[in-house]
């Protein structure tokens, strides 16, 4: 090994896989490409998705901004975990949906300033000793 066989020279060409700038090159191709691609070729196929429905009996009324966000939520859940959902799951995500969107309503509504401090700050319950103790070891007895 004295001759560096093992070792790498930080010059040396990687010849498997691709190089940074190919990488670069081929992603901005791809953007690029992807930009003079018909509108139709990237829209979400409306057949596999759940027709909007009325909401649950018990979720709050929602304005119908409000209601279009929740159900493009609930769209969202279901285009990507849609096929592990049974119908029961499928009707709790659509009204926790419902719940959300009221509480971010709520939170939308309050008025906030750059400068305005947090509500809430951590304040540790229990006090730290300025003087940690320190353990002996008790020396064991052999018999």
């Amino acid at each position: 090994m004295g001759d560096g066989e093992g070792k790498k020279h930080p010059s040396a060409r990687r010849t498997e896989g691709i190089s940074r700038r190919q990488f670069a090159v081929r992603a901005a191709l791809a953007s690029a490409a992807a930009a003079y691609l018909p509108t139709n070729v990237l829209a979400v196929d409306q057949k596999n998705l759940d027709p909007p429905q009325q909401p649950p009996s018990g979720t709050p009324k929602l304005s119908p901004e409000a209601q279009a966000e929740a159900d493009a939520r609930y769209q969202a859940i279901l285009t990507r975990h849609g096929s592990k959902l049974s119908d029961a799951q499928k009707g709790d995500i659509r009204r926790l949906t419902g719940e959300l969107q009221k509480a971010l309503e709520t939170l939308r509504k309050a008025e906030l300033e750059n400068g305005d401090a947090p509500a809430l700050y951590l304040k540790p319950l229990v006090e730290r000793e300025k003087n940690p103790v320190v353990l002996q070891a008790v020396p064991s007895k052999k018999k």
